[in-house]
């Protein structure tokens, strides 16, 4: 931000006039020279941040259809040891140790990060195998259903009380699922899991609040899942089924990039959620099923029966009615907090 300072202007000493010096402005930065353009805003950065983080998270699909032939399983194990070796570097360079340290000497946020690792492991797992069996619109579907599905776990589990159009949300999601159950022929377990399971796991994290930074609770949370990704990894090179080393070092090097791939969006969200007001990252946050949907649809060519548009279309009237009455929660309340920090998506 510019700063203004004054200096004194020259007096004449042939009897000039002997007032007081008049202060003449002069625009300079930091460093003592002078101030240039405006940084841009912080409103319009944490947006940037914002779109990069859900619109890496919505293009997710192509990074996985191209691990093939690796499965679901290898996909996940790779994802969290590359994770926790990019974290591990991440904080070595930024010299950020001490909070995850003293993240896992204090038993009630180690203890629930654990639990949330668990359940991002599950959302991981049944994402990558709706994605790579060809099931990407259900999946996405999924994340669709996630603000209804964080509605209702408000009101089993943190026992609140509903607004109108929240039950209305709520009941357009219900009657959403029994269609797309009779579209299906079986229940979209693919997308509830999801649902649940992401619900669940931002349920965990908001428990620990702003206590842990975003790049220190997937630290946490990927060397929670480490011996268990550790185990599966031996487990398939004992089956001669692991492909990370069989298929040359391209395949190497785009499974080793999982840890980026999935780090930087969390970064980026939480750089955006320092920045934005919650009601923006509300709206935000269908970008990226959204562009999944999209890619489902029209680069994978799945198929979308009738009564799947008639299904998606209550989800979203379900999201409408919910950012409805958000923009009027918080209109009557401007003074709402930030948004706490983002739980990983895909």
């Amino acid at each position: 931000m510019a700063r203004v300072s004054f200096r004194r202007m020259p007096t004449s000493r042939a009897g000039g006039n002997k007032g007081p010096a008049r202060p003449v402005p002069d625009l300079v930065n930091g460093t003592g020279t002078k101030a240039e353009r405006q940084p841009r805003s912080e409103n319009s950065t944490g947006i940037l941040f914002g779109v990069s983080a859900y619109g890496l998270w919505g293009l997710l699909p192509l990074y996985f259809l191209i691990l093939a032939p690796a499965g679901p399983t290898e996909i996940v194990a790779n994802r969290v040891l590359w994770s926790l070796i990019f974290c591990a570097i991440l904080l070595t360079v930024l010299r950020s140790w001490r909070p995850v340290i003293a993240a896992l000497r204090t038993p009630q946020i180690s203890g629930t990060l654990a639990v949330a690792a668990l359940l991002i492991a599950v959302n991981w797992f049944v994402y990558t195998y709706g994605v790579t069996s060809g099931q990407a619109i259900e999946a996405s579907l999924g994340y669709f259903i996630n603000p209804i599905v964080s509605v209702l776990l408000g009101v089993f589990v943190l026992r609140e009380k509903l607004r109108p159009l929240q039950w209305a949300a709520i009941g357009m999601g219900v009657l959403a699922v029994v269609v797309l159950a009779v579209g299906y022929g079986s229940v979209p377990w693919i997308a509830l899991t999801l649902a649940f399971s992401f619900g669940l796991y931002g349920f965990m994290k908001k428990r620990v609040g702003s206590r842990v930074d975003a790049v220190s609770s997937l630290s946490i949370e990927t060397l929670v899942l480490t011996p268990i990704a550790a185990v599966v990894m031996l487990w398939l090179a004992s089956r001669n089924e692991a492909t990370l080393t069989t298929e040359g070092p391209g395949h190497f090097w785009i499974m080793a990039a999982s840890g980026v791939i999935t780090a930087v969006p969390l970064i980026f969200f939480g750089a955006a959620a320092r920045r934005l007001p919650l009601t923006t990252i509300g709206l935000l946050q269908y970008l990226a099923p959204v562009l999944q949907f999209l890619l489902a649809l029209l680069v994978l060519k799945e198929e979308m029966p009738f009564e799947r548009w008639i299904g998606f279309s209550l989800v979203w009237v379900g999201l409408i009615l919910l950012t409805i009455d958000m923009l009027r929660t918080v209109r009557r309340q401007p003074r709402l907090a930030r948004a706490p920090e983002p739980a990983a998506a895909g």
